[in-house]
């Protein structure tokens, strides 16, 4: 894989957005489990800070309980929730892996000359 920046960084951000759909995805599998607290994962902010210095490898994932009211069975996963947030993730992945497509389809073309 290329070292580059626009390389590292787009792949540092599928890599959290694929943490992203795997804790949502437990949030779900978990939605009838009494007492259980959902979560919730942040890059963005990282992944900024470590681009403006420059090394967008050092970006953190963040997963961390959500606020969520629970309900009476003690369980605060949000269906609503969880579903526009799979849905914005998979739109997320789509767009950057497309990027991705696009960066190496210039580089094939480049190098066929």
């Amino acid at each position: 894989m290329l070292d580059d920046i626009t390389s590292v960084t787009l792949n540092t951000a599928l890599s959290a957005l694929a943490e992203r759909q795997r804790i949502s995805a437990n949030n779900l599998a978990n939605i009838e489990t009494p007492n259980f607290t959902a979560s919730q994962v942040s890059f963005e902010s990282s992944l900024r800070d470590a681009l403006a210095a420059g090394d967008p490898a050092q970006a953190s994932v963040s997963v961390t309980p959500t606020a969520d009211p629970a309900g009476i069975n003690g369980n605060n996963v949000n269906l609503d929730t969880e579903t526009v947030t799979d849905e914005k993730t998979a739109l997320q992945y789509s767009l950057l892996s497309g990027a991705i497509s696009a960066k190496f389809n210039l580089i094939d073309t480049v190098l066929k000359g």
